[in-house]
This record gives structure tokens, sequence and C-alpha cells, in this order.
């Protein structure tokens, strides 16, 4: 079987839709499927350099091919004509395409020559049919979706949610496309040696709260700002972790970074900006807590990151996966309010005994259900059935 996997950008500076196709590509090759990535060599939206990899030839990667392509000509919407004169030149030599992001432009052309094609694809809307994500650019919306997105969704074999409650709210525009809902996966992480409790002068007392995702007003930072504050007045001991950027709104990364040093936060916070690799498995791995109170979530693979590593979860009941997580008694759920939140806060940090059995818990949650060679499994079957 032959598989392309298209995606505006590759680069991890975007987070979470990155990894899960990476992580997606490599485990489908690992089971027999011939994979290759076409993306753009975007790398950020606020006058980043690109990635600095060959264009338009195959690079090979953890069993699968890479083809990078300029962002031309429209570089802030990781936009390239070269991407999609190579899929309109060799669609027919695949069995299918993936097709991840909606409301961006090379994805949204890339199912139009997929269509034009008569290749069947997939698309994968990464939380951009939440009710709550259309609000934004509300009226631009509609009328992209109304002349682009909607005959996209109509003609794709089906759409890929991530969970039941992302698939359960996700506005269609009429279509009556399926749904496919598969997880997305995390691969376990080895234990890091970097010992962040030393590099940011944490005593190894103190519990570790941590947030890694991007600095985005969706994510919730203004309840845990206020909570984290509230906990410090009661003379809660914790120390708070920010770990994050938003290369598409560094002046909102930038705010919350003012609004720590301003508040009683500011001598029980450590500020890392973006992290990965052996810094970023060593954060999640000497976390007590990681807290996600996201106003909405269509999967939060940093949350499955942190349940793999062991580390109980604080999240809102907009992350998607909130039942997942309480059924499996693998941390705490909060409603996205101040009060609340700091309530489901302060009953995990009084009870680090808790917190070690709904640690314990997460990671036998995800290992059986985030593992990437059964979401492998899962999505190849879906493919036959598709492409056959």
């Amino acid at each position: 079987m032959r598989v392309l996997q298209i995606v505006p950008s590759i680069s991890l500076i975007y987070g979470g839709p990155s990894q899960m196709v990476m992580g997606l590509s490599s485990a489908l090759a690992s089971q027999g499927v011939e994979v290759t990535v076409l993306t753009t060599d975007s790398n950020g939206d606020a006058g980043q350099a690109p990635l600095d990899v060959p264009l338009n030839k195959p690079v090979e990667q953890d069993g699968y091919q890479v083809r990078y392509f300029r962002c031309s000509p429209f570089r802030r919407y990781k936009f390239s004509l070269e991407l999609l004169r190579w899929l309109g030149t060799h669609a027919q030599e695949y069995d299918l395409a993936h097709i991840h992001a909606l409301f961006s432009p090379v994805s949204t052309a890339a199912a139009t020559v997929a269509r034009n094609k008569n290749l069947p694809y997939i698309l994968r809307p990464l939380g951009t049919l939440d009710p709550a994500d259309l609000r934004k650019k509300r009226q631009l919306k509609q009328i992209y979706a109304t002349l682009l997105e909607r005959p996209n969704l109509a003609g794709a074999a089906a759409i890929h949610f991530t969970s039941d409650q992302e698939a359960k709210i996700s506005e269609r525009f009429g279509t009556q496309t399926p749904d496919l809902v598969i997880p997305l996966g995390v691969y376990p992480s080895a234990s890091s040696p970097v010992p962040v409790r030393e590099q940011f002068g944490i005593p190894p007392e103190q519990p570790l709260v941590l947030f890694m995702s991007r600095i985005d007003p969706k994510k919730g930072l203004d309840l845990l700002l206020p909570a984290l504050e509230k906990l410090l007045a009661e003379g809660q001991d914790f120390h708070f972790v920010l770990a994050g950027t938003n290369p598409q709104d560094p002046d909102y990364e930038s705010q919350i970074q003012q609004r720590v040093k301003a508040s009683l936060l500011v001598e029980r916070t450590t500020i890392t900006g973006f992290v990965s690799g052996e810094l970023k498995a060593a954060l999640i791995q000497a976390a007590d807590l990681f807290v996600l109170p996201s106003y909405y979530e269509n999967f939060g693979i940093a949350v499955a990151e942190a349940m793999v590593a062991g580390t109980p979860v604080v999240i809102s009941d907009q992350v998607h996966i909130w039942q997942e997580v309480r059924d499996a008694e693998a941390g705490w759920i909060a409603s996205c309010e101040v009060d609340e939140l700091t309530q489901r806060l302060r009953e995990a940090l009084l009870d680090g005994e808790e917190c070690r059995r709904r640690g314990l818990n997460a990671r036998k949650y995800a290992l059986e259900n985030y593992s990437w060679e059964a979401i492998a499994q899962q999505m190849i079957q879906a493919y036959r059935q598709i492409s056959y």
C-alpha cells in the first residue's frame, strides 16, 4: 500500500500535529506501508528562517520519505504551488492521501487536487471543526467553508477525528461524510539524564506543576495563573514550569510572561520557552502534575505524553479525552472556571499518594490505548477499506 500524508508543516515549532504525522508515518512504515509525507519548509510565522532541508527531493526518515517544498507565494499561510504541482503529477501513483488540517490553503488545495485526480482521501481537521474554533474569524471561515471546505468534506472518504467527543461536536457544514475515530499515539520516552530540578533550582521535595503546550488563549492560562496564585496565597508549596511558545502570536506569549513576572508566582515559576528532546522528556518525567485547562482541545497530545510517562493530569472538560482520563482515574477534571480548577489542583497537591496512584493508572491506560503500534493497525484497516 502506498500512502501520502499531507500536512502544511512538520516543524516541531508547531507542536502536536507535526509530531502526530511523523509518529504515524513511522508506525505505518514499520508495518509495511510505503509512506510519503508532503509538506513545506515553514518553520514559524514571525520571521523565522525556513527549515534547512533539501527541497523537492525524497528525504529518508524512520522508514518513510519526506518531500519538502518551498513556501511560495504565501509563506505566512504555509502555501506551496510546487507541492500542489507535484501532487497533481504523482497522485495516481498512490492508493490514498491522508490530509491534515482544514482552513489551511495548501491542505484545502491538496484535497481539491486529490478529488480531481480520483485519489481517495481522508481529512483530519485538527479541531478546526469545533464550534469554539469556528467562532474565530467567523464570517471569513463561513465563506471559506462554503466555497472550499464543504466540497472537500463532501468528497472525502472519511473525516478523521481523534476522540468520540471531537466527532460528536464537530460541524460538518451539511455533509454526510463517514467519521473515522482513531486517537493519536505517543512513544514512551527513555529515562532522560537531564537533571531538571537542579538545572532550574527546584527543591526535590517541592511539587512540580507543569504546563507544556502552545502559549495560546485557548489553552486556559487565564484560568491556570489565577488558580495557582490562589493556592500560593493559601500557603500551598509548589513550583510551576511554563513550557511552550507561540510562533504565530508572540505578543500573547509576551503578555503571559509579563503577567507571571508581575504576580506572586514570579518566585515559584520557571519559564522555559520551547522545549524538545531530552529536556522535554525530563520535564514530563520530573513533573508531579501536568496541567492543561484548555477551552477546547480535540485531543491534547501533550496530555497523552504526560500520561505515558506516568504523570497524572489535571485537565478541563473541554479537552476531548477527559472522559477517558476520568474513567481510568488517571487525573482530575475541572470545568473552565478558576474556582473549580483551583479545587482540583488543591486536591492533587495535598495528596501525594493519590497523585502517584493516578500516575500509574495514566501510564497503564496510555500504553494500552495510545501506542503507535495499535493505532497504526487501526489506521491500516481503515485505509484498506477505503482504497480497495
